[in-house]
């Protein structure tokens, strides 16, 4: 199929490959590459918002394990961590592959490999399996967590710098709904078929898969001009920004899915009484990640408003507070109190997401002003290793439960060290971003 644009805009080459992308030109814009991005931006959605659930499986699966699989907290924080661990480390690289094979051929690869984790989690996972197995099937689930670079540096090159808050955060925030989506699903087999049947949350995913995969194949462009960004990966690593973004990331990506992945777990063991099964803490689980995910393009929106570092200062200032709540409500084993702690937290990681992403391309546009091709090198290289580094924080949410639970039988030290990191985030974001002359 070829690429067609009403004139003036964009011709195509090689069948889906566009070689003419001017977003920046309103005339082009209106005459067919809005639809074109458009078009591309729903499929890139379904796609990474099915990886974002099978990369997810696992925070719903842990459910599942009851004491015949004989598995203990720890290491059930363990099997959450690992997931998250390989996306974070594919994301690099995925990112990379947009302007190596193009953003529709690697979409189609990306959602077709979904089906690895999905069949072996959909036919593995029963009692008696070793511990050993479940470890590899859930770091099998990691290839979910790389389509979200991939699908965030495809994106950012069809839009215009006005909209790349807004699109960014469409994107984004349809993908992470992913978390919220497994864990419904995770519910549903709950309440319906029981506990002893992990198999069908997999397996509800694998015809997805398949429909997400011909869907971009079918419907989805690659932009040459992306194609010839070579090296930005290289220029990246060697700019400063990179690194001070990818901390502020791990504050806001890496608090939201590590907190999607551990909440259904630290329900059960720090309120057991209230959730003595997994159908009673399935009910809560879903919500966090639902509104954070909604929430995101409205961060997105917002930064293109108001300015992303302003939105993102005061969103960890908000977030410092959202953790203290949780902390007092841990403290006064107050459960109502908890969660609207941790939904508020949820809540402002959304948002956080939306304006950090929207700072990204902010940062190189202010120091390329005059050179739209370079300022744009950057940015999806950077975004790729923000995206991949950020992730990374979900790792570490993850293990400070699981140590905290371990040394203490409390999560009381996780929560403080969540409280200090924001607060070192504010003091970061202020320092670089919003001290007069400094500002983006």
């Amino acid at each position: 199929m070829t690429a067609v644009l009403e004139r003036p805009a964009a011709s195509s080459v090689r069948g889906h490959w566009i070689d003419d992308w001017r977003p920046e030109d309103p005339v082009f814009w209106e005459a067919g590459g809005k639809k074109i991005a458009r078009r591309n931006l729903i499929f890139s959605i379904t796609s990474e918002h099915i990886g974002f659930s099978v990369w997810s499986l696992w925070s719903v699966l842990v459910l599942f394990l009851g004491p015949e699989y004989g598995i203990d907290p720890a290491g059930k924080f363990l099997l959450t961590a690992v997931p998250t661990l390989f996306g974070a480390a594919l994301r690099i690289p995925y990112s990379f592959a947009v302007a190596r094979f193009g953003g529709r051929n690697w979409t189609v690869f990306s959602a077709s490999l979904l089906l690895v984790p999905a069949i072996a989690a959909a036919f593995l996972i029963r009692p008696g399996v070793d511990y050993s197995t479940l470890l590899i099937l859930a770091a099998l689930a990691g290839v979910g967590g790389g389509n979200f670079a991939s699908s965030m540096t495809n994106i950012n090159a069809f839009y215009p710098n006005r909209l790349k808050g807004w699109a960014l955060g469409i994107n984004a925030g349809g993908g992470n709904l992913g978390v919220a989506a497994v864990q419904l699903v995770g519910l549903f087999v709950l309440a319906v078929f029981g506990a002893g049947h992990p198999g069908i949350v997999a397996g509800i995913y694998i015809p997805l898969i398949v429909l997400a995969a011909l869907g971009s194949a079918l419907y989805m462009d690659n932009l040459t001009q992306v194609r010839n960004e070579k090296r930005g990966m290289r220029d990246a690593f060697r700019e400063p920004h990179t690194w001070i973004m990818s901390l502020l990331y791990i504050g806001t990506f890496g608090s939201f899915i590590g907190f999607g992945f551990a909440f259904g777990q630290v329900l059960q063991v720090q309120f057991h009484t209230e959730f003595s099964t997994p159908v009673k803490a399935a009910y809560l689980t879903f919500l966090g990640p639902l509104l954070g995910s909604l929430i995101r393009p409205v961060g997105g929106a917002l930064a293109d408003r108001l300015g992303g570092a302003r939105v993102t200062f005061v969103n960890f200032i908000a977030m410092a507070v959202g953790a203290g709540i949780v902390l007092l409500a841990a403290q006064q084993k107050s459960l109502p109190l908890y969660i609207a702690g941790f939904v508020l937290l949820f809540v402002l990681t959304g948002i956080g997401n939306g304006s950090t992403y929207k700072m990204i391309p902010a940062i190189f546009r202010a120091k390329h002003p005059t050179d739209d091709h370079e300022a744009r090198r950057l940015s999806n290289a950077v975004i790729g290793i923000a995206g991949a580094i950020g992730a990374f924080g979900g790792v570490l949410v993850n293990l400070a439960f699981r140590q905290s639970f371990l040394s203490t039988k409390e999560a009381d030290a996780a929560y403080i060290a969540f409280i200090a990191f924001y607060a070192l985030c504010v003091l970061v974001t202020w320092a670089v971003y919003l001290r007069p002359k400094t500002r983006i």
